[in-house]
C-alpha cells in the first residue's frame, strides 16, 4: 500500500509529491500528461522561471523526483476512486488496482472556448484568457474580449485599464449589457460590438475576427474566459462537495470534505475565493500545503496505532 497516491501530474501534484518524497513517504504519482496550459508557450510570475515553457518546467520537475526513490511517477489515468480515510483504492484505465492511505486529487479544469470556428485552435497563441499571464506580451496592442457573459464584461474594462487604449468588447449576439456594466466600460473607452463572432483567423500577433454580417476586426490579440469544468469526475465520486462553481471545496489546508482526501490547483478553492486562480505558482503552493499537512496527518495515526499496540 502507498502512504499517498495523487492523481494528476501537473504543477500542484508534482510539488505535493516533492515534499512526500522527501518525507521519504511511499508515492504513487499518476499522470495522464494533459495540463491546462499545453497550449501557452510561456508561463509568468513564478520567480526564477518568469517566461519559461510549461512543459520544460514539468520535465524538470519529474526528474527531480527520480532522486527520490520512494516516489513513483506512472503514466496513465485513473478511472475511478473508491475507499476510505486509511484505504483507498485506484482503478487505472490499463486495470491496475493500487491501494493508499490518503488521496491527493491535482486533476485540473478544462476550458471549453465557444464553439466558434478558429477559436480553440487559437486558445494559447493568440487567444488568452488571463491578463495576469498574457497581459504584460501584449500591452499596447489592439485587443479584443469575446464574451457573452454580462459578468465577464469587466475583463475587457481591465485591459483598457491597464494594457491598451484600443478594445473592443464582442458579446456575440447576446443581449444588451446592463446600464450600469456599459457605463464602466464606456469610462475606460471600450467599443461593445454585439454581432455574432462567425470565425476567429490569424496569426499570433495579427488576429482577425470575422462577425456573422462580413466585418472583420484586426487585433493584435483575443482574450477569451472560457467557461470550464472539472477534467475528472473523481472528486465528486468519492463524495466531496463540488461548490456552485464546479470547483472541489477545501478547507485552509487544502482538505475536501471527504476526509483523507485533499484537492490542490485549479481543481479547488476555498469558498470565500471568487473563482479558482490558473496560475502555476499558487498551484504548485497548494501541491505543497496538502502535502505538508498531510504528512502531518499520516505521523499523528502512526504515533496513535504504535501508542495503541504498546
Amino acid at each position: 500500500m502507498f502512504d499517498v497516491i495523487v492523481v494528476g501530474g501537473g504543477p500542484s501534484g508534482l510539488s505535493a509529491a516533492l515534499v512526500f518524497g522527501r518525507q521519504h513517504r511511499r508515492v504513487l504519482v499518476v499522470d495522464g500528461g494533459r495540463v491546462r496550459n499545453a497550449p501557452a508557450e510561456e508561463m509568468h510570475m513564478m520567480l526564477s522561471r518568469d517566461g519559461f515553457p510549461p512543459d520544460r518546467m514539468l520535465a524538470i520537475g519529474r526528474s527531480e523526483l527520480a532522486a527520490y526513490p520512494s516516489v513513483e511517477v506512472r503514466p496513465g489515468t485513473v478511472s475511478a476512486v473508491s475507499g476510505s480515510v486509511g484505504d483507498f483504492e485506484a482503478v487505472l484505465t490499463d486495470g491496475t488496482r493500487e491501494r493508499a492511505r490518503r488521496l491527493v486529487l491535482g486533476t485540473g479544469q478544462i476550458d471549453e472556448p465557444y464553439d466558434i470556428p478558429g477559436l480553440r485552435e487559437r486558445f494559447g497563441r493568440g487567444v488568452f484568457h488571463c491578463p495576469f499571464c498574457h497581459g504584460w506580451e501584449v500591452s499596447g496592442k489592439t485587443l479584443a474580449v469575446i464574451n457573452s457573459d454580462p459578468a465577464d464584461a469587466t475583463l475587457a474594462a481591465y485591459l483598457a485599464d491597464r494594457f491598451s487604449s484600443d478594445v473592443v468588447l464582442c458579446t456575440h449576439g447576446a443581449e444588451p449589457l446592463p446600464e450600469e456594466t456599459a457605463a464602466r466600460l464606456a469610462l475606460r473607452g471600450v467599443r461593445v460590438d454585439p454581432a455574432p463572432v462567425a470565425e476567429v483567423g490569424g496569426e499570433p500577433g495579427a488576429v482577425s475576427v470575422r462577425f456573422a454580417d462580413g466585418r472583420v476586426l484586426a487585433r493584435g490579440a483575443v482574450f477569451h474566459k472560457a467557461p470550464t469544468r472539472q477534467h475528472s469526475p473523481l472528486a465528486a465520486g468519492l463524495g466531496c462537495e463540488i461548490l456552485p462553481d464546479g470547483t472541489v471545496r477545501v478547507d485552509e489546508l487544502q482538505r475536501t470534505t471527504v476526509p483523507g482526501v485533499a484537492a490542490v490547483g485549479d481543481t479547488a478553492k476555498l469558498p470565500a475565493v471568487p473563482t479558482a486562480t490558473t496560475l502555476v505558482v499558487l498551484g504548485a503552493a497548494d501541491g505543497v500545503r496538502a502535502a505538508v499537512w498531510m504528512d502531518g496527518d499520516l505521523f499523528r495515526e502512526d504515533l496513535d496505532r504504535d501508542a495503541a499496540r504498546a
